[in-house]
């Protein structure tokens, strides 16, 4: 499965000059929407994913997802596991569980996202999770942007990754794009503005 090929079939695989919610600048950006317009390639994704953690012996009860990217790759990957899908979302910028979900004590969660860059909304979700008595047994995306290291590549997390070390973490793909600081940015020196994609923005 080519997940770089996927992206750009479904054009989410956008090249410009683009703000990322993490404050700094980026010639690219994933747009996951864009693939998961798609309930058949969602699936295929989901699934592919499913099949990587159930080799790995991960056990889970519960598949539990920021809002508002990660709600769809979340819901397909609990439906190809089996497992119940509920979402975190933001209330006053700050993470939370609303809509009458609940948490039992010692139910397994994977935390899933479209898309993990630092990892920061899905500890935020994380927290909340272990905060009402959940166990959170894997963090899980579609694709990786590098800074975090998934299950059993072999490399490193860069100091920037925010998920633990303890806790695998699953995704289809890498992707590693040159991120800059404003005042560094290549393309603001070259007189561009960046532009806020992705749920945060337009």
């Amino acid at each position: 499965m080519n997940i770089e090929k996927i992206y750009k079939d479904a054009n989410a695989y956008l090249e410009g000059h683009f703000l990322l919610s993490s404050g700094k600048h980026s010639q690219f950006y994933l747009q996951s929407a864009k693939v998961l317009e798609s309930p058949k390639v969602a699936g295929e994704l989901a699934d592919k994913l499913a099949k990587m953690i159930q080799d790995a012996g991960v056990d889970a009860n519960s598949v539990c997802a920021p809002a508002l990217g990660g709600i769809l790759a979340g819901y397909e990957l609990a439906r190809a596991l089996g497992l119940r899908s509920i979402f975190t979302e933001r209330v006053d910028k700050k993470m939370a569980l609303r809509r009458g979900f609940v948490v039992a004590k010692g139910e397994k969660f994977i935390i899933c996202e479209d898309i993990i860059t630092t990892g920061g909304s899905a500890l935020e979700s994380a927290k909340i999770i272990s905060e009402l008595g959940g166990e959170v047994v894997a963090f899980a995306a579609l694709a990786n942007r590098g800074f975090c290291a998934r299950h059993k590549s072999g490399r490193e997390p860069k100091p920037t990754c925010q998920l633990p070390n303890n806790v695998p973490f699953f995704a289809l793909a890498d992707f590693e794009f040159e991120i800059y600081e404003p005042d560094n940015c290549p393309m603001c020196k070259a007189g561009g503005k960046a532009i806020k994609p992705g749920s945060r923005g337009n």
